[in-house]
C-alpha cells in the first residue's frame, strides 16, 4: 500500500513539473515569437527538439528508476528543469533557445508522468493503479492553473521574468520528490488472500502484439496533446474567439482532465484499464468535431476543451496502468521506457506540423487532422481489447 502523503507530494510535484515545463510553450509560445520575431516553426520548432530528446533518454530514464528508484531521478530533474527555464528566459539567439529546449527535454523525462509512474510501479508493484490514478487528479489542473498564472505574469513583467518564476517553481519539486520511497515493491503482504495475476501477454508474440498495440495508443494520445498543448488557446483564437476568451476555455481542459481522473478514482477501481482506454478513444474523436464549431458558439468551445480534457486525462492513466497488467511488473520501468520512445520522439514532430498546417490550411485543419489522429488511435484501442480479454 503506497502512502496517502506520497501519493499527494507526487500529485503536487506533477502538477508544478507539466505547468513550468511542458505547458510553457502554449501559454508563451506567441509572446517569444513576437518579441523575438521569430516565426511559429522557430519557437515551436524548441518544443519538438524538447519532445526528441524525451524520447531519446526514455529507455534510459526507465532503467534508471528500475534501479536506483525514482526519487533521486525526480530531484535531479527538478534542478534540470530549473536549468531549462532561466535558460529559456535569457535566450536571445536560436541556438540557445534550443540549448535551453534540449535541457528541459531532459527534464521533462525525468519529472513528468512516465517517471512517476515507474516510480510508483517500483514501490507498489501490481497494487499501484490507485496511487498513479491519484497523481494524476492534481497534475491534471497543470493547464489550469499555469496558463492563466503565466498570462498574468507576462503581461504585468514579461515572458523573461515568467520564466524565471517558473525556474523557481520547478525547485518547489524537490521536497515533494524526496518524500518518495525507494523501496522496492515485496509481493502481498500475508494477509491478502488474492492471488498474483499473470500478465495478459503472457509469452514473447503477445508482448509484441500487446506492445506494438500500446505504443500505437501512447503515441497516438501525446501527438494530439503534443499539438493541442502548443495550439490550442492560438486555434481557438483563429476561429473566432477573443484572446482572453481563448485562454479561459483552453484552461476547461485541465478541468475536464481531472474531473475524469476524480470519477476513475472514485468509481473505476473496478474497471478494466483496456475497456478504460477504448472508451476515451471512442469519445476523443467527438471532442475535436464540437471544437470545428467553437468560433461560432462558446458551448461547443466549452464542450470541446472538457471533452478532449477529460479524454486525455484518462488516457495519461491508462499509459501508467495498461502495463501492470500487459506486462510483469518487475520490470516496468524497463519495458515502458522502451515503448514509449515512438511516443515521444514522432510527437516531436507534432507542434511544427500543426503549425504548418495553420499557417497552410487554416485553424480548422488543424482541428481535422485531429479527428484523423484519434481515429487511428481508436482503431489500435479497440485491437488491444479484442485480443487481450480479461479474465473473468
Amino acid at each position: 500500500m503506497i502512502a496517502r502523503r506520497v501519493v499527494v507530494a507526487l500529485g503536487l510535484g506533477q502538477l508544478i513539473s507539466w505547468g513550468a515545463t511542458y505547458y510553457l510553450i502554449g501559454g508563451f509560445g506567441e509572446q517569444i515569437g513576437a518579441d523575438l520575431g521569430w516565426s511559429r516553426d522557430i519557437v515551436y520548432g524548441g518544443f519538438a527538439v524538447a519532445l526528441l530528446v524525451m524520447g531519446l533518454m526514455s529507455p534510459l530514464v526507465g532503467r534508471l528508476v528500475d534501479r536506483r528508484g525514482g526519487r533521486d531521478v525526480m530531484v535531479a530533474g527538478a534542478i534540470v528543469n530549473a536549468v531549462g527555464c532561466t535558460g529559456l528566459a535569457g535566450a536571445h539567439e536560436v541556438g540557445t533557445y534550443f540549448a535551453a529546449w534540449i535541457v528541459l527535454g531532459l527534464g521533462m523525462r525525468l519529472t513528468l508522468y512516465d517517471a512517476a509512474f515507474a516510480a510508483l510501479a517500483r514501490i507498489g508493484g501490481p497494487d499501484a493503479r490507485r496511487a498513479m490514478s491519484g497523481i494524476t487528479l492534481l497534475g491534471g489542473l497543470a493547464a489550469t492553473v499555469f496558463w492563466p498564472l503565466g498570462h498574468i505574469l507576462s503581461e504585468n513583467f514579461g515572458w523573461r521574468i515568467a520564466l524565471l518564476v517558473y525556474a523557481g517553481f520547478a525547485l518547489l519539486t524537490i521536497p515533494l520528490s524526496l518524500m518518495t520511497p525507494n523501496r522496492r515493491y515485496a509481493g502481498p503482504s500475508s494477509s491478502d488472500a488474492t492471488a498474483p495475476r499473470k500478465p495478459l501477454a503472457s509469452n514473447p508474440r503477445q508482448v509484441v502484439v500487446g506492445g506494438g498495440l500500446y505504443a500505437v495508443t501512447t503515441t497516438g494520445a501525446n501527438f494530439l496533446n503534443a499539438g493541442m498543448s502548443a495550439h490550442m488557446i492560438a486555434v481557438l483564437t483563429g476561429l473566432g474567439l477573443t484572446a482572453t476568451v481563448a485562454v479561459w476555455i483552453a484552461t476547461l481542459r485541465g478541468i475536464g482532465q481531472s474531473a475524469a481522473r476524480l470519477c476513475e478514482v472514485l468509481f473505476g477501481g473496478r474497471m478494466d484499464p483496456v475497456v478504460l482506454n477504448l472508451l476515451a478513444c471512442l469519445v476523443m474523436p467527438l471532442s475535436f468535431i464540437a471544437g470545428l464549431f467553437s468560433g461560432t458558439s462558446k458551448e461547443m468551445g466549452i464542450a470541446f476543451a472538457l471533452l478532449y480534457g477529460a479524454c486525455n486525462g484518462i488516457l495519461t492513466i491508462t499509459r501508467g496502468t495498461l502495463p501492470l497488467i500487459l506486462f510483469d511488473h518487475r520490470s516496468y520501468g524497463t519495458i515502458v521506457g522502451r515503448l514509449i520512445v515512438p511516443s515521444f520522439i514522432l510527437p516531436a514532430a507534432a507542434p511544427l506540423i500543426y503549425a504548418m498546417v495553420i499557417d497552410r490550411v487554416g485553424n480548422a485543419g488543424a482541428l481535422y487532422l485531429s479527428i484523423g489522429l484519434a481515429l487511428m488511435t481508436l482503431l489500435a484501442a479497440i485491437m488491444l481489447k479484442l485480443l487481450f480479454p480479461r479474465p473473468s
